[in-house]
């Protein structure tokens, strides 16, 4: 078992929180995703965000270990509402204690979300959708911010859908 902290995935808000094999799971808060609950779409569209913070608190309060926030919806200012919400997460210590997962596939709001968060977070995700360079390009923006991401098995053909294709055209393709 290694010994060495660094060996494990550490994440942290305000605490730390390090994955290690014993971890069993990690409960992930994702009642603040707009494109996975009506309730919290409803009051980030309608600016409503003391009440979609309650969400947030609650979702800790229920034992998660990381919040997920997502605010891909067409009807929405993406990069305002992220920035929005995560400023005012970081204001609440019982909220900001915990990591935050950026959850979108628009990068300019991964972005909005990386300027907000304090900690080490989690982007959710990128890909080689794009092609090999802008891939690199967000790589590097990610890991100067500081974070963990969370790469898809996509490449400019589509999914990857066997692995023989994901370690060729994805996983063999990313400079670790």
């Amino acid at each position: 078992m290694p010994k060495n902290i660094n060996q494990y995935l550490s994440l942290s808000g305000l605490e730390a929180l390090v994955v290690r094999p014993d971890s069993n799971f990690i409960n992930i808060g994702e009642r603040t995703n707009v494109t996975g609950s009506k309730k919290f779409a409803r009051l980030i569209q309608n600016e409503q965000y003391d009440e979609a913070l309650s969400v947030a608190r609650q979702q800790v309060e229920n034992g998660a270990q990381v919040l997920d926030v997502n605010m891909d919806d067409a009807l929405l200012d993406g990069v305002y509402a992220m920035t929005k919400f995560l400023n005012l997460i970081q204001s609440e210590p019982d909220i900001a204690k915990i990591p935050i997962m950026i959850d979108s596939s628009k990068f300019d709001i991964i972005v909005a979300g990386l300027k907000c968060v304090q900690g080490k977070c989690i982007v959710n995700s990128i890909s080689l959708k794009e092609g090999e360079e802008k891939f690199i390009e967000q790589a590097n923006i990610c890991r100067n911010f500081g974070a963990s991401v969370i790469v898809m098995a996509f490449d400019e053909k589509g999914q990857a859908d066997s692995k023989d294709r994901r370690w060729k055209s994805v996983i063999g393709r990313i400079p670790f």
